[in-house]
């Protein structure tokens, strides 16, 4: 597999996305499962591997220590701060001591004495962003993290926190029916700036395949997309369109679905990584397509003027969520 350039941080030019083996999309995967299927991307050239403290919680980063401690050399690990989990309450907590308890703590489930890429999980609106990226600041020098990134966050918030602590890296979602990030400065500063840019939900949180319609219902105990706007059957409804319109490039490219929504993204920019997250090795494989799939210029600019055409219908996350997405002007 090739490789790609987040800052200064080289991986693989697909990343694997590890929560919806842990979390969030169902029911956990068994343990078994999970070690495998992170083995095997490693495997076929997977070098950069995306968890973080909330997801389980702590399970994920429990699993993706186990089974990347044998390979631990050979990849770059990715996790997460910003949540407060100790307290019901919840909420956003990025203040210094925190982000150090959560760095000590991480670094003990993943089986490691270093952080590759430590993103801010959601951007807190009670802490400066300078102090965030300067306690990060002193985690590097330190040794226990090598680069720093950032999570949903404002093209305004990426450039004060690169001001003191340069930025490695921005996660956002993106896809081929999720394009704020071309509309809110957030590409543009990073492409600006040097940063890497990591799309999570590349396939449209599994919406892109084309194996999810209005019939499709999602389990509100164990499937966060249950409660999305997006995945309600109405909005499925109103969005097969989109589906469609994948599927028919797909069929030309003589691919699947989530293969060209996956190089649709890779031919962005060079600097571009998408981390889709998968439980099955039959998915990671037919992920491991998309490689194969080359667009040509004339191809982005045809399918750009088909999506261009049609609505999505539906927000992105559910309002509580959206609430701790960073839009600062």
């Amino acid at each position: 597999m090739k490789t790609r350039k987040l800052g200064s941080l080289v991986v693989s030019e697909l990343g694997a996305g590890c929560m919806s083996i842990s979390a969030n999309y169902g029911p956990a995967a068994s343990r078994e499962q999970g070690i495998a299927t992170l083995r095997m991307a490693h495997e076929n050239g997977v070098t950069f591997f995306d968890t973080a403290e909330v997801y389980g919680p702590y399970t994920s980063e429990t699993l993706v220590g186990e089974a990347l401690a044998p390979i631990r050399g050979q990849v770059a690990i990715a996790t997460k701060f910003g949540f407060e989990l100790e307290d019901k309450a919840g909420g956003l907590n990025s203040r210094p001591d925190r982000i150090r308890k959560v760095v000590e703590a991480s670094l003990k489930r993943l089986r490691t004495d270093h952080i590759d890429l430590l993103y801010q999980h959601r951007v807190d609106p009670n802490v400066p962003i300078e102090d965030v990226a300067g306690t990060v600041r002193d985690l590097i020098r330190e040794g226990k993290v090598l680069h720093f990134g950032l999570s949903e966050a404002s093209a305004r918030t990426i450039r004060r926190a690169h001001a003191v602590q340069p930025v490695a890296a921005v996660q956002t979602e993106y896809s081929l029916m999720e394009r704020d990030p071309e509309r809110n400065g957030v590409l543009a500063a990073c492409e600006e700036l040097g940063i890497g840019f990591v799309p999570w939900g590349p396939v449209g949180m599994g919406f892109l395949t084309g194996t999810m319609n209005a019939q499709t219902r999602l389990d509100p105990k164990t499937d966060f997309r249950s409660g999305f706007d997006r995945f309600s059957p109405e909005a499925m409804a109103a969005n097969q369109p989109i589906v469609d319109l994948v599927s028919r490039f797909a069929q030309r490219e003589n691919a699947t679905p989530s293969q060209v929504a996956l190089a649709w993204l890779l031919a962005q920019k060079p600097w571009i990584v998408p981390i889709p997250g998968t439980r099955s090795q039959q998915h990671l494989q037919e992920n491991f397509g998309a490689l194969r799939v080359e667009l040509s210029a004339t191809d982005l600019h045809e399918m750009n003027e088909a999506f261009a055409a049609v609505t999505v219908h539906g927000g992105r996350m559910n309002p509580e969520q959206m609430r701790v997405v960073d839009t600062a002007a």
